[in-house]
């Protein structure tokens, strides 16, 4: 038996939680859009031809804000292909991912499909192989009033308002079309961001940051191009990929505190060169890329359409990771205002897709829990006092994983048991801490238990109870209070 003391402190550290740290992203790979979110003639299409399981889970899950269309696609491809009559559009092929590109879904289509499950659109622009003037122009086509050209052939009058913009895709990796040294991309990237901002004032640009902190120019590409962009942008971007290659559950049970590293590697980063540059204005992080992934690694289209790529299937491990990531974020919320997973469906994703039916995996859940509890909610300062063990070369990992937080005089919270054989008792202190009297409780005996179209319940939520001021987590387990 693992006993762990919580010390809440309510009035204390209180920030906001963005909502947009609960995003997600959509990219132009493998079923994550045909036969994802959207497949006209499914039993369950919409006129427009979007599946309503997908919808319906998407506003169940508790998404956010979505980012489109990539991700590696973005950098070979023009929006302009994508808009206007579908019987027009043409079919092309993508660099990214050796597959052939119908265009039948589009700029158009994907702010209506976020309009209609009430989430907000992030959009990328290709800096890759595209011009900062078809940066602005996407801009006008999807933000400005009528009476222009590209506002013009807008599928309705009314703007779509697109706040948050990407400027290009992981730009410091070999494998992007396009791909450039820092200095070269930071340029480019501040003259669309530029024109963008010229165009529409009000939206939001990010900078497209190290692919990963297995690049060797880790930070010091992200330093280069803050410095000569850091007037001109809003956030900067980060990507990480977890793994459990080695198979050693309690290392992988410890990401969520590599991750939080990486956070303040980019908040100091930030601090220095706003520092240096005598900057006055932060930039934010958006950590626009991330999630599990090691296991289902095909990537090659072979020029078809909509092939099967990284179908990804999650365990209760993965999920209990995907719990300690989003309790980062929410520690760091003060810093991180953005954080896609990716993606949302079929590709590396919480829910797929056949044609009977849609199957939600064992990430779905902890995302869809936290991000309820955490609506309107403000982090709050709180420390554990619990043992600690090592996993290879994560040393003195807690036991207990928590974020606390509060809507009005109530706490809420996220609570992470890590061991694999051993349950806790965890103890809010002090006892007088307004937590609800009931909250959910996931886990499971098998850290490699799955959700399969055979047995998609295998792993689901179930009530949780706190007898005054503690409660029982059992080994590989989460809750959420509130």
């Amino acid at each position: 038996m693992i006993h762990a003391t919580v010390l809440v402190q309510p009035n204390r550290g209180v920030h906001p939680i963005p909502r947009t740290i609960f995003g997600s992203f959509l990219e132009h790979m493998g079923r994550a859009v045909y036969t994802g979110v959207y497949e006209p003639g499914h039993p369950t299409a919409t006129p427009e031809g979007y599946r309503q399981d997908v919808m319906q889970a998407t506003q169940e899950m508790g998404v956010s804000v979505i980012r489109y269309p990539g991700g590696n696609y973005v950098s070979f491809a023009d929006w302009k292909d994508a808009v206007g009559p579908k019987h027009e559009r043409p079919r092309t092929r993508d660099f990214a991912w050796r597959s052939i590109e119908t265009n039948q879904f589009g700029p158009d289509d994907f702010c209506d499909w976020c309009e209609k499950v009430q989430t907000e659109p992030m959009l990328a622009v290709n800096l890759g192989t595209g011009t900062p003037k078809e940066a602005a122009e996407l801009v006008e086509f999807t933000n400005l009033e009528p009476g222009t050209f590209w506002a013009d052939q807008r599928a309705r009058p009314e703007p779509y308002g697109v706040k948050y913009w990407c400027l290009g895709n992981e730009m410091d990796g070999p494998w992007q079309a396009g791909q450039v040294p820092a200095k070269e991309y930071a340029l480019k990237a501040r003259a669309a961001s530029r024109l963008m901002k010229g165009m529409d004032p009000s939206i939001k640009t990010i900078l497209s940051g190290s692919s990963g902190c297995f690049m060797d120019t880790y930070l010091a590409w992200d330093r280069e191009i803050l410095e000569i962009c850091g007037d001109d942008v809003d956030l900067i971007a980060c990507h990480l990929y977890s793994h459990n290659r080695d198979d050693n559950t309690p290392w992988f049970l410890a990401e969520g505190l590599f991750i939080e590293k990486m956070i303040e590697d980019y908040r100091a980063l930030e601090r220095i060169v706003r520092t240096q540059r005598r900057g006055k204005k932060p930039i934010k992080l958006s950590f626009d890329e991330w999630n599990v992934w090691y296991k289902a690694m095909h990537m090659d289209g072979a020029w078809t359409e909509a092939p099967a790529l990284i179908e990804e299937v999650y365990n209760l491990e993965d999920a209990l990771v995907v719990a300690t990531i989003l309790n980062a974020f929410i520690r760091q919320c003060d810093f991180v205002e953005i954080a896609c997973q990716a993606q949302l469906v079929n590709i590396i994703a919480p829910m797929l897709t056949r044609p009977e039916g849609l199957l939600k995996q064992t990430i779905y859940y902890p995302f869809q829990l936290i991000s309820a509890a955490a609506q309107d909610a403000s982090r709050v300062d709180s420390w554990v006092d619990v043992v600690a063990y090592d996993a290879g070369d994560r040393l003195n990992t807690p036991y207990l994983d928590c974020s606390v937080f509060r809507v009005g005089d109530q706490l809420r919270g996220c609570f992470v048991n890590r061991s694999m054989d051993e349950e806790m008792v965890v103890h809010l202190n002090p006892a007088s801490c307004a937590f609800g009297s009931t909250g959910a409780l996931f886990g499971g005996q098998n850290a490699k238990q799955e959700n399969t179209w055979e047995n998609p319940t295998a792993l689901v939520p179930s009530p949780i109870e706190i007898q005054g001021n503690q409660f029982t987590l059992p080994p590989l387990s989460f809750a959420v209070l509130g």
